[in-house]
Order: C-alpha cells, then sequence, then structure tokens
C-alpha cells in the first residue's frame, strides 16, 4: 500500500487506528481453547468484527514465534484473512547485517505480503536498506519508543542533540516520506515538537496510548499533519476488552470508542 492509498484509507474511514494483534493464550477467553488453533481463531474474529472501521492492524511477531511452527501457521492463515484495504504491520523490530535484512524483507514483504515492518536502526544504514528496496512497502524506524528503559539509550545526550533525535534525522535520509515512517511512544508527549521538526512529513507510528498510558489528545495535537501521518496503535483495550463469548462485539465496541474520540479531535 503506498501513501497516497493510506491516506485514502484514513480519509475514508475517518480514523487512523492500527488493531495491535498480540495474541496470548493466558488471556484470550477460555472457551478459544477448545478450538484446533486458539490463536487463529481469537485474531479471526477480532478482525471480521473491526476490518470495516480500522485502518491498520499490527501482528506483533512475538506472540506468535514463541508457539514454533503452529504460531508461524496462525499468521499466515491471519495475513490471508486480513482485506486489501488495511494496512499491515509486521511488528518484528528485525535488524543485521545486510544480506541477513534481505531475508528478513524476503520473509515479510514476499512471503507474508506485510506493508511495512518494524526495524532497529542501531546498526545502521546497510541495516535498513534491503527494507527499502521494494516499491510500496515501508520501514518503521524505531526512533523513541514508550517503554522506560528508552531512557537508557534513546534519551542520550549527543553532540547533535538526542540520540533518538540523531537515529531519526539519520535515518530519514535513507529513506523518504513514501517508504519511512518512525515509532514514538505515545508517553513521550515532551518530545513530540522535536520529532515533528525533524520529520514534519513522514507518518509515525504512535503505540502507548491507552493501557500505557499515552494521551490520543497529545498526539493528535501534536504529532497529526496535513497528511495525517500518524497510525494509532490499540492493542490490549482493544484486544481484551472482554474475556467472554462476547470478546469479539466488545473489540468493535473498543474500537469505535476509539475512533469516536479520534473525530472529536481531527477533522477528516
Amino acid at each position: 500500500m503506498n501513501r497516497s492509498e493510506l491516506i485514502h484509507q484514513i480519509r475514508t474511514k475517518q480514523n487512523f487506528l492500527c488493531i495491535g494483534l498480540d495474541p496470548d493464550l493466558e488471556k484470550i477467553p477460555t472457551h478459544l481453547l477448545d478450538y484446533e488453533d486458539p490463536i487463529f481463531e481469537f485474531c479471526k474474529q477480532i478482525i471480521e468484527s473491526t476490518s470495516d472501521i480500522a485502518v491498520a492492524y499490527k501482528p506483533n511477531l512475538a506472540f506468535f514465534e514463541c508457539m514454533g511452527t503452529k504460531g508461524w501457521q496462525s499468521l499466515e492463515k491471519i495475513m490471508k484473512l486480513i482485506p486489501n484495504h488495511c494496512f499491515t504491520i509486521a511488528d518484528a523490530k528485525r535488524g543485521d547485517i545486510g544480506n541477513t535484512s534481505k531475508m528478513y524483507a524476503k520473509c515479510f514483504f514476499e512471503y507474508f505480503d506485510f506493508d511495512a515492518i518494524t526495524v532497529a536502526p542501531y546498526m545502521g544504514r546497510d541495516s535498513i536498506e534491503p527494507f527499502l528496496s521494494y516499491d510500496n512497502k515501508w520501514v518503521i524506524v524505531l526512533g523513541l519508543t514508550s517503554n522506560s528503559g528508552s531512557m537508557d539509550f534513546e534519551m542520550l545526550d549527543t553532540s547533535h542533540g538526542k540520540l533518538y533525535e540523531q537515529v531519526i534525522s539519520k535515518a530519514s535520509q535513507w529513506g523518504n516520506q513514501d517508504n519511512m515512517m518512525f515509532v514514538v511512544g505515545a508517553t513521550q508527549p515532551d518530545f513530540f515538537t522535536s520529532i515533528r521538526d525533524i520529520v514534519p512529513d513522514h507518518f509515525l507510528l504512535v503505540p502507548g496510548v491507552g493501557a500505557q498510558g499515552g494521551s490520543l489528545e497529545d498526539v493528535c495535537n501534536t504529532c497529526v499533519n496535513v497528511d495525517f501521518g500518524v497510525l494509532v496503535n490499540n492493542g490490549r483495550n482493544v484486544l481484551y476488552a472482554s474475556s467472554d463469548t462476547d470478546f469479539a462485539s466488545a473489540a468493535r465496541t473498543a474500537a469505535l470508542d476509539n475512533i469516536k474520540a479520534m473525530r472529536e479531535l481531527v477533522q477528516f
């Protein structure tokens, strides 16, 4: 999905909601454990109840990889189920030497046909370039993350500002606004303005709204640009809105609550 198509979906659906798919066997409704593939059934019902309203889905690869071969099979079925009008993100956080990244890109962009993948930039340009060689695919670079550990390295002072600022500035030179986004945690509102100063036109993937305490209002007031320029991820509040047999309809209600809040803050 290219930039204009993504913007069209945001305008058409009048929101920028990304639903994180983090299926945890210890959290999904217990009645699903009777299915042959509980993880797939859980995600299937979530997707079927929300795909007409959600702009994007972000499967977290760790929740599939931990199940070995079965997890990969579940992911493959899920990717075939997500409609083409929904943007798909492999939350994989890959980043390795060039020939290894080339294989990761082949896996997620060719085999699974994701629209985007999250990557860790700390091995530098040659670890990112293989992902950028694909047309109409996106690299989502970790910029300033929402976890408390972001203070360990991302916030270190350098001669060119904070390390996260240097990373975002440097990485933005490798790609462009049509094939690169940045992860910016919603729990970091004090730094939204500085990030927008560095990459005013790039899309930002914003996790951390809701369960992690980030403010949607802060994101909308500071990060949204003329093309909207954000995908706000909400996982747990939508996925686990109910632990009973009504979990899918409860997920839809939670998603609509998120969308309503976005529409109150942004003119679509």
